[in-house]
C-alpha cells in the first residue's frame, strides 16, 4: 500500500471515529435530558446540569428556534447561560409534575469537515404528567460540534419544533418512578 493510500485510509478511519463520537455525544445529551434520568446515582438536576454542561465548549449556544421555539426556549449564548436555561427549566415546579419524558433520534447525518462537525437528527419525546395528561413532541435538531482537547464537544444545540400532539390521558400505565438501568 502507498503513503497516499495510507494517508486516506488514515483520514478515512478519523472521520468515522468522528462520526461515532458524535452519536454517542448527541445520544449521551438526550440520555441525560430523559425523565426519570437513566443515570444511575445522580437524583439531584443540579448534578444532571452539570452533566450535560461536560459536553459542551465554552462558547456554545443552545436555541429554539422557528415560529414555535422561539419564544418558549429562546437563545443561550455560553455554558453559564446555558446552565441558566437548564436551572429554569428543571429548577421550576411544574404543577403538573413531569413524570416521563423519553428522547427518541432518528434521520441521523452527520457531516465531519476536519475538526468541525455538524448533525442534523429529527427527535420524539413522549411526555406524561403527574395528572395524567400527556403530549409527543417532535423537534429537528441542526447541532453543530467540534474537537476539544481529543475530544468532541458540542457548540451549538439548535432545536426547531416539528409538531406537538395531544396523547390520551394515562397512555402508559406502567412506568418507573425512578430509573435502576444503569444501577452497577
Amino acid at each position: 500500500m502507498t503513503d497516499t493510500a495510507l494517508e486516506a485510509l488514515a483520514r478515512r478511519v478519523e472521520v468515522l471515529e468522528a462520526e461515532a463520537e458524535i452519536r454517542r455525544l448527541q445520544a449521551r445529551y438526550m440520555f441525560l435530558c430523559d425523565t426519570p434520568l437513566p443515570e444511575y446515582g445522580i437524583s439531584d438536576d443540579a448534578k444532571r446540569i452539570e452533566l450535560i454542561l461536560e459536553l459542551y465548549t465554552e462558547d456554545a449556544v443552545w436555541e429554539g428556534v422557528g415560529e414555535y421555539y422561539d419564544g418558549q426556549f429562546g437563545r443561550a449564548e455560553g455554558k453559564q447561560a446555558i446552565r441558566e436555561h437548564f436551572e429554569r427549566f428543571w429548577g421550576e415546579k411544574r404543577d403538573p409534575a413531569l413524570l416521563l419524558n423519553a428522547h427518541y433520534l432518528t434521520s441521523e447525518q452527520i457531516h465531519v469537515h476536519g475538526g468541525t462537525a455538524d448533525g442534523q437528527w429529527i427527535h420524539m419525546q413522549p411526555w406524561l404528567f403527574s395528572d395524567g395528561s400527556a403530549l409527543l413532541r417532535s423537534s429537528r435538531l441542526n447541532n453543530a460540534f467540534r474537537k476539544e482537547d481529543g475530544g468532541w464537544r458540542i457548540t451549538r444545540t439548535r432545536t426547531e419544533n416539528v409538531f406537538v400532539a395531544p396523547l390520551p390521558d394515562h397512555f402508559a400505565g406502567d412506568h418507573p418512578s425512578v430509573s435502576v438501568l444503569m444501577k452497577p
